[in-house]
């Protein structure tokens, strides 16, 4: 234990009480301890890559080119991506993966390439091997989309799990997204990001957010986009990593470009890799085939959510609701924390705070309010806890090398941990939301799910030596800690279809990895209460969704901070456009009180939750579109031209969806502010004035509203001034057609409803709008607003 440790223990029985300081100082020495017994001790290493080719194996698909060290094999699905694995690693068994991998191409052709090496060639993509075991993709007109030097392992000489590193090669004009939920993005600039799952403690400070800054949900999943074209890679190892990235630099056009570079180093695990090329459209759609359609959340999960701080009771629940109604402002779920548990023992209930939930929970049903409860996946140990009980009698806690279950520390006291990697734990573990659901709760948010530990020094994670099933397969919690909280929603998920199944489930996780839509929404984790976290809400709720997590959101506010007026409505103003909103607390002191500027607060924070809830029936289209295709409703500029340079460095606006283009304001003292636009014809949605992309336009953003810009030819589905579905038409260009689908989805159970599909177009000087079906045109079988430039 070096001198910052001790200071760190010591500052950990001073602040957090003394039982609960040493507490955490057990926990950090018991993990130490683990580790020392249970993984493999430090020795020499040595370093291998695989060599020259030896000879080649044709197969489905592809083929497997053979090295003197190594081997590699190569294959092309029917969905056009592309697999490879080294050293005979094969695609499963994999937890990213929704189901068998894609069956191979048939068509694609196995031949020899120049200089002694070998090409896949397929429809979409050709995928090049070296003689020294590089991996090219290449687009069909064969230009270079991306180029994996030969890997290189570190190997134990006694044995054990080695270490890996592959470094990749993009254009230099490449610009690199994604790896999860990361703070400093959407752009993922020149840094080191590290992939591995951090719990609540870790969050970034009040200082800002820089890049490799910890993050709760990390993926090794990149979306590169380049001149040359689109490209998703994922390698498939949940082991902990970091990712190196650095951009290219262009030269003069002499040919001295400076290539654009990733570097991955992971500690174990196969080394293999799965990569998508094309628009961003097919590109998603590819990835979403190959890991699983994202659920679709009921539709009250897309309306206000607001989450109570501090020692909440039923009484305060009441308050909230009320308060909410008096005032005229939506709300559609209230979250209950831990605060709720009895003696914070998870699915319990403090009978005390909350005599009647059930009751509670079934007049605010009757309201249209949900109650949504907090699960965390530690257990509390010696509170008299029939959770406990059940589980130590079930063996279902993860244990050390040693055979010892682990011990960690929860915010009430000692803890142990359910092993959500084993399918006979899930199942039991699922089952518990049962009880959860009988006492009133439509939905839950899982907490600390990385999985955490409090600890006085040394990191918030289990043990790395803590034993895992891994789904039968078996290892250490390095392999586990990154799919820990993706194996509890899918616990939770499953759990909530077998006791209501006649309900979509609400789950929204903390932590997560590649496959997460499968089973719910992320809400990432903390970030700063101040303007570098407004900024970060956008970044990763756009980085998840490229990382094929459509439904996401960060909490209005921060987490439980004060903040000023104009910085609460202006996080408002985003997140009533973000798929998930949840506000936290309350808004700045006399902000319900007429007079003074309090006033202006209330007005604003009034304004941007009856836009939320106008916009309602688009979002639920957006979520059906999104389970169906994979792509997600908030969307980077460049989505529909990813040629366009300035667009691919833009950061401040998103799409959401085709229709609409939203420009937060993101600095204090903003009024105006610049926005970049697509190609095409966009109204400004107040004013109504046309403007022409591409290009960049200033807009006001007084503080009662931001700039928020729709597509023309748009039909836009909006919820109509008595309550019923509404189509708002924007007119398209002269001599231009336009178009929109419309997914009506108003209940919370199974049943797919039937899109409907519109077309705008001129007659002579009438707009005409039709909804398209088998048997022909025919009117719109709702109201229609004509909005924009041009006689009706």
């Amino acid at each position: 234990m070096d001198g910052r440790d001790l200071v760190r223990s010591v500052r950990s029985v001073g602040s957090s009480g003394a039982a609960q300081g040493l507490r955490t100082v057990r926990a950090a020495w018991r993990r130490r301890r683990a580790d020392a017994a249970g993984l493999p001790a430090g020795g020499r290493v040595r370093a291998r890559v695989p060599g020259l080719v030896r000879e080649v194996e044709p197969g489905p698909g592809g083929g497997v080119v053979r090295f003197a060290r190594s081997e590699v094999r190569v294959m092309v699905a029917v969905t056009g991506a592309v697999f490879w694995g080294w050293d005979g690693a094969a695609a499963e068994p994999s937890y990213a993966l929704a189901g068998a991998c894609p069956e191979p191409d048939p068509r694609a052709v196995f031949e020899p390439d120049t200089d002694g090496g070998w090409r896949v060639v397929a429809e979409r993509v050709t995928v090049s091997v070296s003689r020294e075991g590089a991996v090219e993709v290449l687009t069909p007109g064969g230009v270079l989309l991306r180029r994996e030097l030969p890997p290189r392992w570190w190997e134990p000489v006694g044995g054990g799990p080695g270490r890996w590193a592959v470094r990749a090669e993009v254009p230099a004009d490449a610009r690199f997204f994604g790896l999860g939920g990361q703070a400093s993005g959407p752009r993922l600039r020149s840094g080191r990001y590290r992939l591995w799952n951090t719990g609540p403690r870790h969050c970034p400070g009040a200082g800002g957010v820089s890049a490799g800054a910890p993050a709760h949900v990390t993926m090794p999943v990149q979306v590169v986009v380049a001149d040359a074209g689109t490209h998703l890679v994922f390698h498939d190892t949940t082991w902990d990593g970091t990712v190196t990235l650095r951009e290219g630099v262009e030269g003069d056009g002499s040919g001295h470009d400076l290539a654009g570079t990733s570097e991955l180093r992971v500690d174990g695990g196969p080394l293999r890799c799965w990569v998508m090329v094309g628009a961003p459209a097919r590109v998603l759609l590819a990835w979403a085939s190959l890991t699983g359609a994202p659920a679709v959340p009921p539709a009250w999960a897309f309306g206000h959510h607001h989450a109570l701080d501090g020692a909440g009771d039923e009484a305060e629940v009441r308050r909230v609701v009320a308060a909410h109604r008096e005032r005229g402002l939506p709300l559609d779920a209230v979250h209950l924390g831990s605060s709720h548990l009895d003696r914070h023992r998870v699915f319990t209930v403090d009978r005390d705070r909350f005599p009647g939930l059930p009751t509670l929970a079934e007049a605010l049903r009757q309201d249209g309010v949900r109650l949504v409860s907090d699960v965390a996946p530690s257990v509390g140990v010696g509170r008299g806890g029939e959770v406990h009980a059940a589980g130590t009698a079930a063996d279902v806690f993860v244990r050390e090398a040693s055979g010892a279950v682990v011990r960690g520390v929860d915010e009430a006291g000692d803890a142990v941990y359910p092993d959500l990697t084993d399918p006979r734990v899930r199942a039991w573990w699922g089952g518990l939301y049962r009880e959860g659901r009988a006492q009133g709760s439509a939905g839950f948010w899982h907490e600390a799910d990385a999985p955490a530990s409090l600890a006085a020094f040394g990191g918030a994670a289990l043990p790395r030596s803590a034993r895992h099933a891994l789904d039968g397969v078996g290892g250490d919690h390095r392999e586990a800690h990154n799919v820990y909280a993706l194996c509890m929603a899918r616990a939770a998920y499953e759990g909530l279809r077998r006791s209501a199944p006649d309900e979509r489930p609400c789950v929204v996780s903390r932590s997560g990895w590649a496959g997460q839509q499968r089973y719910g929404g992320v809400r990432p984790g903390a970030v700063p209460a101040d303007w570098a976290g407004l900024r970060a809400s956008l970044a990763l709720v756009v980085g998840l969704g490229l990382c094929g997590v459509p439904f996401s959101g960060a909490d209005v506010g921060g987490p439980g901070a004060e903040v000023s007026g104009e910085l609460y409505v202006r996080w408002l103003q985003l997140g009533a456009h973000l798929p998930l909103l949840r506000t936290r607390g309350e808004p700045p002191a006399g902000w319900a009180d007429g007079g003074g500027p309090g006033a202006d607060v209330a007005s604003a924070v009034r304004a941007a939750l009856l836009e939320r809830r106008r916009l309602l029936p688009y979002l639920t289209t957006l979520a059906r579109l999104a389970g169906r295709t994979g792509a997600p409703p908030v969307r980077p500029v460049w989505w529909s031209a990813p040629e366009d340079r300035g667009l691919r460095d833009c950061e401040d606006a998103f799409l959401l969806g085709d229709a609409l283009l939203v420009a937060p304001v993101l600095e204090p003292g903003a009024v105006r502010r610049v926005v970049p636009l697509p190609r095409g014809r966009w109204y400004d949605t107040v004013t109504g004035r046309a403007y022409e992309g591409p290009g960049r336009v200033t807009a006001e953003a007084p503080p009662e509203r931001i700039p928020v810009f729709a597509r023309a030819g748009a039909v836009l589905p909006v919820r109509g001034a008595h309550g019923g579905l509404e189509l708002e038409v924007w007119a398209p260009a002269r001599g231009r057609t336009g178009g929109g689908t419309v997914v009506p989805d108003a209940g919370d159970g199974w049943k797919e409803p039937e899109p409907e599909r519109y077309s705008v177009r001129w007659a002579g000087r009438r707009l005409v709008v039709e909804r398209e079906g088998d048997l022909g045109a025919a009117e719109p079988p709702h109201p229609v607003r004509l909005r924009g430039d041009g006689p009706r």
